[in-house]
């Protein structure tokens, strides 16, 4: 293999690593950090079945954001639906024994196609807003206009390849697929392609530190996933449970 093949193969091993990593590390941070009160946001559901019907909105629907916002509601739900076209659309790359595809994979073909053209509407609107809404772009720091032109590159470089440059992609599959076997086989020296992977890198490495982070995070957000029964039942954390056993020794 050339040296770029290999190049671009440690990067996406390192990537990967450090992405899986991040993740486990921040949601096993996510996992232990005791929450004293009960503050879910009212009215909340009374039951465990309730939690995870809300939790179910807020992940499919956005429903919160729904009621605070329409316009961002708009744009917000655009982008992440059409981002999740698009990386189900990418699963074909990743299995080299087509018989293992699942039947959806070839179904959403033509959605996920041109989905790009809708996460970069999405973008735009959610990028103006931080330059046009006033106490948006306030609060907004470097970061956020990095990480919205990292996405908007990458989904604007996807498109270049689709529809404007072709790209090898065979190759770009036989690439991927020897990844996951530990078959290295050479990567097509296309300058579009070559940035588009490089920029997805970049996505993976940075994903765990950034506020994109907000994806697993929700889950164990206590005013969403708590259970509105304080009266009924007293809410105690655990390292406070502790303390109390420790006193009544």
């Amino acid at each position: 293999m050339s040296a770029l093949s290999v190049s671009y193969a440690i990067l996406f091993y390192l990537a990967t690593a450090i992405l899986v990593g991040g993740l486990f590390y921040k949601i096993r941070q996510y996992w232990r950090t005791p929450a004293p009160l009960k503050i879910a946001t009212t009215p909340a559901p009374v039951t465990q079945t309730g939690v995870v019907l809300r939790m179910a909105r807020e992940v499919v629907l956005f429903a919160s954001l729904f009621k605070s916002n329409k316009w961002i509601w708009i744009f917000g739900w655009m982008f992440h639906v059409a981002l999740l076209l698009i990386l189900l659309r990418h699963f074909r790359y990743f299995v080299d024994n087509t018989s293992l595809i699942w039947f959806w994979v070839p179904l959403i073909q033509p959605f996920g196609k041109y989905a790009a053209f809708a996460m970069l509407a999405g973008l735009g609107g959610l990028w103006a807003r931080r330059v046009l809404v006033d106490r948006v772009r306030y609060i907004s720091s470097p970061s956020d206009h990095l990480i919205l032109a990292l996405l908007l590159s990458i989904a604007g470089s996807g498109l270049l390849m689709k529809f404007v440059s072709h790209t090898d992609i065979v190759a770009v599959k036989a690439f991927f697929s020897g990844l996951m076997t530990f078959s290295f086989q050479p990567l097509p020296n296309d300058p579009i392609l070559l940035v588009h992977l490089g920029l997805v890198a970049t996505l993976m490495i940075i994903f765990p530190v950034s506020k994109l982070l907000h994806a697993p995070g929700m889950f164990f957000s206590p005013t969403r996933n708590q259970i509105d029964n304080p009266r009924e039942k007293r809410h105690l954390a655990p390292w406070a449970a502790e303390l109390e056993a420790e006193k009544a020794k």
